[in-house]
């Protein structure tokens, strides 16, 4: 079977002068600015044009294509498994050009590149592929639930592909291919066929006719079947292998494909490149750790903290752990072992070792995968040292269940406990049956007094604490909700709602807010009365992330603590504010723009810049050392795009800096173009948004024989927007040139688009 190689732009049919796109060409095309589409955000959204993540599952390879604006920024990008987490992950720079960077293919990195996730993943339908840059997320791929099943079938010059297709995939956005470069050379004169939902239609270019049904062989499948002109040609195309299913998430006014996935059947997954990470099926298990050895008179007593396996590969079943003597003879030495099974398992006692013998100790974690290599190592302690442990709260009065955590500054010892006041241990120092081992932070729901002591691997003991909860269960108010976070200079404007005050009668008489910085509390809480659902939080420090919490408190006592709020960044002493994003409409004439930095900083030294500044869309910064510059946004002339230009506000004083990013996307009018010929005249006419705008029409691409520029003028009504017409006689209308090319000087563009006989 022949390997069907991924060339950039294969997927897509791809205008002159534009980035990868899935625009199909047609009679009358409509073009309209990327700009129309929203700039992925953090809530998932599908990348907008020229933006792209394509999936290949099969081969566990993805390409990132666009994301110009990031250009020269580690961008991260990851596979997360419903259910499970990241699968997947890898960091890379964003280069210049089409293709940004790709995972999992010669010439890009590998699964796991700087991120430690050394695994190349199984991506499989309803994973979702993301890329973010810093903890900011700028678009996601679903991988979609479609692919073929078996080979292809040939029946005299009829070829036929079966495949499987998910409820969730929207049949409108599917397409069969088969690849075989040879194919150029025959009657279909493109190194493809492709088969799109309808009946059976012939090929624009000839050699076959082609058809994409559902449910022909059940629910959830496909059926793409093509009929050639000759039975040559249908032998080369059953014979390529490597039959794709496409599907894409969404697709925009240009018919771009956004949210792609390519399924190619017959591909082999894993790594696609030498020096690549195994894939989940071949990357052994991970150790346990903080594996720590005891001697004791029952033998090795070992614990750890179990491990956890690599998100997507095979479940951790167990361990082994061995002791393997130090004194060698004839050779050999003696080693000892016990296998332990499921993967929570803690520890587990070496016995039959010798009094004499010196040992080393090997555990390993176990999957279906293997073993983990190499094994941790932990050397035997010999320990007479009693471990400690305390109470976290050690006692209180509460109208509510309290939870406790019991800590021990040992690792390796097991902390035991009672609820009734009972001792943990018996004379002789026996553990009590009614002692309970401690697992993780307790609920005490009810009055208790609680007792709680630890043992070491070496059966060293604690002394017994003692802590006493009296729990009133008097009504308290619930959790309130965060509405509101916003920042200043080392202060959060925060908002809440008052939630219920906990029964009739009651009212909250105050509320306490805590600051956190990760999972650690920031500095005492603060208090505002009970009336009062806002808080300015001064005294934080500058340029550091926070969350936040709040609890209510009636005459009771304190409710819950609410969850907390989403992080925010407090601005530090030096800001830089490059002010909103911004969509300015393209016109006939030079289009001025002002940026904003007055946010920022006063008294500071102001620097704007554009990232990149080279290429057809630089523009020039006006006031580039003044907190509102302007620039000239240009009459739209090929070869510039309607790209959204970045611009970088650097605010300094002294030897400190602070940077922040605005974008200004030019919004173009929409262009439509229709064309028909016939000897000795030639019409083309089309419509336009931007009344007074000048259209230039040429043949075949953007830099093909102009055909001449015409004026779109005002619609009749009750017709709308403008319309333009160009009409060639006699010689002027030379001979059919095939496809057409239209610009309007209002940045709408549109073609090529075929010219067809009158």
């Amino acid at each position: 079977m022949k390997s069907a190689q991924y060339e950039p732009g294969a997927h897509t049919f791809r205008p002159p002068g534009a980035r990868r796109a899935g625009i199909i060409a047609t009679v009358s095309a409509v073009i309209c600015s990327t700009s129309m589409f929203a700039i992925p955000a953090a809530n998932a959204a599908v990348p907008s044009f020229p933006d792209n993540i394509v999936v290949f599952p099969d081969r566990d390879f993805v390409t990132i294509e666009g994301y110009q604006d990031h250009l020269g920024e580690t961008a991260t990008v990851e596979v997360t498994r419903p259910g499970i987490g990241v699968v997947g992950s890898a960091k890379s720079l964003v280069a210049a050009g089409d293709v940004a960077f790709e995972i999992n293919h010669p010439g890009g990195v590998c699964w796991g590149a700087d991120t430690g996730l050394n695994v190349t993943p199984d991506i499989l339908p309803g994973d979702v592929v993301s890329i973010k840059f810093g903890s900011t997320v700028a678009g996601e791929t679903k991988v979609q639930d479609t692919y073929v099943k078996g080979a292809t079938t040939i029946s005299g010059t009829t070829v036929t592909v079966k495949g499987h297709v998910g409820t969730g995939v929207n049949r409108n956005q599917m397409e069969q291919r088969i690849i075989e470069p040879a194919l150029k050379d025959t009657a279909v004169s493109r190194r493809d066929i492709r088969a799109v939902p309808g009946p059976l239609t012939p090929a624009d270019k000839g050699g076959y006719s082609s058809a994409l049904e559902f449910d022909t062989d059940g629910p959830n499948t496909f059926t793409a079947t093509y009929v050639f002109d000759d039975a040559a040609t249908a032998q080369m195309a059953a014979a390529a292998g490597g039959a794709r299913a496409m599907a894409w998430e969404a697709e925009d006014v240009d018919a771009n494909r956004q949210g792609l996935t390519i399924a190619e059947f017959g591909e082999p997954g894993g790594p696609g490149m030498g020096g690549c990470p195994n894939g989940p099926r071949q990357s052994g298990p991970a150790a346990p750790t903080n594996i720590t050895a005891a001697k004791t008179s029952a033998g090795l007593k070992l614990n750890w903290t179990p491990a956890a396996a690599i998100p997507g590969t095979p479940a951790i079943t167990g361990y082994r752990a061995v002791a393997v003597g130090k004194t060698w003879s004839n050779n050999e030495t003696v080693e000892i072992g016990k296998r332990i099974s499921g993967q929570g398992a803690t520890g587990t006692t070496i016995t039959g070792l010798s009094g004499t013998e010196e040992y080393d100790v090997y555990v390993v974690g176990v999957s279906s995968s293997g073993e983990t290599f190499p094994a941790a190592h932990a050397v035997p302690q010999t320990d007479t040292t009693a471990p400690t442990v305390t109470a976290s709260p050690n006692g209180a009065t509460s109208p509510t269940a309290q939870k406790v955590t019991l800590t021990t500054g040992e690792s390796g010892a097991q902390i035991y406990y009672t609820l009734d006041g009972s001792e943990i241990f018996l004379a002789g120092g026996v553990l009590s049956d009614k002692a309970v081992l401690y697992k993780g932070p307790m609920d005490v729901a009810q009055t208790s007094t609680l007792k709680y002591a630890a043992i070491d691997p070496s059966g060293n003991r604690s002394e017994t604490g003692v802590a006493t909860f009296t729990i009133t269960n008097d009504p308290v108010p619930a959790a309130p909700v965060f509405s509101a976070a916003t920042v200043g200079q080392g202060t959060a404007s925060l908002t809440w709602t008052a939630p219920d005050p906990g029964a009739a009668g009651l009212t909250i008489t105050g509320y306490t807010i805590q600051a956190y910085t990760g999972t650690t509390p920031f500095g005492a809480p603060k208090t505002v009365a009970g009336n009062v659902t806002s808080l300015v939080y001064a005294g934080l420090n500058g340029d550091t992330a926070y969350q936040f919490t709040v609890r209510a408190s009636n005459t009771n006592g304190m409710g819950p603590e609410s969850a907390k709020s989403s992080p925010v960044t407090v601005q530090g002493a030096l800001v830089a504010m490059a002010g909103p994003d911004q969509t300015v409409a393209r016109r006939t004439t030079a289009t001025n723009v002002t940026l904003d930095g007055t946010g920022s900083t006063a008294g500071a030294t102001y620097r704007w810049e554009q990232i990149p500044a080279t290429g057809h869309d630089a523009v020039t910064l006006n006031g580039a050392n003044t907190p509102k510059p302007t620039f000239s946004l240009p009459v739209f002339k090929y070869p510039m795009t309607n790209s959204p230009l970045t611009f970088r506000l650097t605010v300094t004083m002294g030897t400190e800096s602070r940077t922040d990013d605005v974008k200004v996307t030019p919004l173009p009018d929409r262009v439509t173009v229709t064309a028909q010929w016939k000897s000795g005249d030639f019409r083309i006419s089309g419509t336009g948004s931007l009344v007074g705008s000048t259209v230039t029409v040429r043949a075949g691409g953007p830099t093909g024989r102009l055909l001449g520029t015409v004026a779109v003028t005002a619609a009749a009504a009750p017709a709308t927007g403008g319309v333009y017409s160009l009409r060639l006689r006699n010689a002027a209308a030379g001979t059919n040139p095939g496809t057409v090319w239209v610009e309007s000087t209002g940045g709408g563009i549109a073609g090529p688009t075929t010219v067809t006989n009158k």
